[in-house]
């Protein structure tokens, strides 16, 4: 005998942040397992801490954390909980992000600007993460950054699902929010039986975030109640905008329909205050209390991730969940 065999166990942990541990503790829930034990605190000038409370060695490790307000803690946070296990010799780390900050700075618009969401991935890549998981990234070049796999998950199907279960009886019409997320539109169009397609057409100041003019509607919406999808409302100025012109232009009703609920600033205001009838987010981001109001529907994530999560660890197909 050469050497010693033995039969290799795999074990699943997951670990989370302090940003969302509500969402971890229902992806836990759907594993049939318990959340790892960890210590994290701040030192007085915000240094932050990280310690495991049980031996990770060999195990198959995914970290949670959603990118929240404050996010550059929420970011510093995951990268040093990446960086305990690797040190700690995990056999293979998984980061899963279901919010992945700096999504929106994908590329430059001008001179002297980084490419933030690159550097993103490269900092995860360097901290020790060997997979990212990852749900509605903004744009889809940005699973090209990370020099690793990228499972990124759609929540399409659970929020399509919502719209078709409550509204299918409905004359709808898919409205995107500006010309450049027209293929998402025509996913969701496909998912609800064909209906037909417009788009709002905007304009935006590169010089002022968050700020932008809907100008027309492209489209035949008149009389149909039109499903407006987006990958994450911040401060509503988009949405609700576009709410108005659809509603003005002579469609029946809208429903927003979005994954990221950001909720910055005035965005509760403005979604209270605009013509939609119902706002549908899913559960990637922690929302407060003032972030909670009557026309808001609140659809968890959790199932498809604890899915994705088992997929990773048993070395199965995670491409097959959204088939």
């Amino acid at each position: 005998m050469t050497g010693i065999h033995r039969t290799p166990e795999k074990n699943l942990m997951v670990f989370t942040g302090r940003t969302h541990p509500d969402l971890a503790d229902r992806v836990a829930r759907e594993l049939g397992i318990d959340l790892v034990p960890t210590s994290a605190y701040d030192f007085a000038n915000g240094e932050i801490y990280v310690r495991y409370e049980e031996s990770v060695r060999g195990c198959d490790a995914f970290v949670m954390q959603s990118h929240s307000t404050p996010i550059n803690e929420a970011i510093m946070e995951q990268l040093l909980m990446v960086d305990a296990l690797k040190r700690a010799s995990a056999k293979r780390i998984t980061a899963v992000m279901p919010f992945y900050g700096y999504a929106r700075q994908d590329k430059k618009h001008r001179g002297r600007e980084p490419i933030s969401a690159r550097l993103m991935a490269d900092m995860f890549k360097c901290a020790g993460a060997d997979r990212l998981i990852t749900v509605d990234l903004h744009t889809d070049q940005i699973q090209g950054f990370f020099d690793g796999p990228v499972d990124h998950l759609m929540a399409r199907p659970i929020l399509a699902d919502y719209v078709r279960e409550k509204y299918g009886d409905r004359k709808l019409a898919v409205v995107s929010p500006d010309a450049g997320r027209i293929k998402v539109a025509e996913q969701w169009s496909r998912h609800l039986g064909g209906v037909p397609l417009a788009f709002i057409h905007k304009t935006r100041n590169i010089d002022r975030p968050n700020e932008s003019v809907a100008n027309r509607v492209v489209g035949e919406v008149e009389g149909r109640w039109c499903v407006l999808v987006d990958d994450m409302i911040d401060t509503a100025g988009t949405i609700s905008k576009a709410a108005d012109a659809l509603m003005a232009d002579g469609a029946a009703g809208v429903i927003i329909a979005a994954t990221h609920a950001i909720f910055s600033g005035p965005a509760v205001e403005r979604m209270q205050e605009c013509a939609a009838e119902e706002v549908i987010v899913t559960d990637t981001l922690p929302l407060v209390d003032g972030q909670k109001f009557e026309d808001l529907t609140v659809l968890s994530i959790a199932p498809l991730v604890s899915r994705a999560m088992r997929a990773v660890f048993e070395d199965g197909s995670v491409t097959s969940l959204f088939n």
